[in-house]
């Protein structure tokens, strides 16, 4: 395995259990469906992470499963903004520390709040970036819940 990111070391300081697994990656293509695919899991089990800003709330994290999209009219209605909208991809590594493809919850360099689709407590598994692109994570998700302090929430929709 390649080096040890911070989003390893916070887990390892937590005491909480991990598993990475890495696998190639093709920069014209750093979905969470690719990253599924390659590793061989189901897209609903692996979560990618999108940086969204509220115009109240300012910016949070919001994991959802591969192969779905995030409802902003939902996550708006639950954080309390009029609006809620993706950041763009420029401001991606100054808001998180980490690189489009290797953003996770873990680790970051601010503190956001983060919400997570309600599915994810459905597997006994379920894989996040490890802030590196070609890694993925593999926890539980009470562990994932506990090291993040992410609220579950319904804010998925199926992808068209």
């Amino acid at each position: 395995m390649s080096e040890k990111t911070n989003a390893m070391r916070l887990l390892e300081a937590e005491g909480i259990a991990f598993e990475v697994r890495s696998y190639d990656i093709d920069e014209e293509d750093l979905s969470a469906e690719s990253a599924a695919a390659a590793l061989n899991m189901a897209p609903e089990q692996v979560f990618k992470t999108l940086v969204i800003h509220g115009d109240r709330s300012g910016p949070m994290l919001v994991l959802l499963p591969a192969g779905t999209e995030i409802d902003l009219k939902r996550l708006a209605n639950m954080t309390g903004d009029k609006k809620v909208e993706m950041v763009p991809l420029r401001e991606i590594q100054d808001l998180t520390g980490y690189v489009r493809g290797a953003v996770t919850p873990l680790a970051i360099h601010r503190s956001y709040p983060v919400y997570i689709d309600e599915t994810v407590i459905l597997w006994s598994e379920v894989g996040i970036s490890a802030g590196a692109k070609g890694l993925q994570i593999l926890l539980a998700p009470q562990d994932l819940l506990r090291a993040t302090g992410a609220q579950p929430a319904d804010i998925a929709s199926s992808a068209p």
